[in-house]
């Protein structure tokens, strides 16, 4: 696990989409964008309940996790004036969670973060949550 600044803490907190990539068993990356929470030093993208094709488990994301459970995750900020650019990466281990306690509060802290989740009553569904540990952080620019 990595620690971060007070400047990393804030810039996180304060993003409201990020853009989490996994790999397949054959390294083929794919990238999609996340809604997060950070808490602890963890970062929680929940699966939630929007149209999806297939069942939660067999979301691409979650397949390359549980094949691979390295995964980077990026928080952006772009701007005309370049000298205002700024980014993070977050490099980790990921893992699903389906119960228990850190389930449940990484749902409370979503729910909070995005009032969308608790419209569609997130903590109802039994839908997983995706917890990344972090043992890399890049941050660069105006954090």
């Amino acid at each position: 696990m990595t620690d971060f600044n007070e400047d990393q803490i804030r810039y996180i907190s304060r993003k409201r989409v990020a853009h989490l990539a996994t790999c397949d068993k054959d390294g083929i990356p794919t990238v999609v964008p996340v809604c997060h929470v950070f808490k602890d030093g963890i970062i929680y993208t929940p699966i939630d309940k929007k149209p999806k094709k297939v069942s939660p488990l067999k979301l691409k994301r979650v397949k390359n996790i549980i094949r691979n459970p390295n995964v980077s995750l990026v928080m952006d900020e772009y701007h005309d004036d370049w000298d205002k650019l700024s980014y993070i990466i977050i490099v980790g281990i990921a893992k699903l969670l389906d119960h228990g306690e850190e389930h449940s509060s990484a749902l409370d802290h979503l729910c909070n973060k995005y009032e969308q989740y608790r419209e569609m009553k997130l903590k109802t569904l039994g839908l997983p949550v995706i917890s990344i540990s972090p043992v890399k952080v890049i941050s660069w620019g105006n954090i």
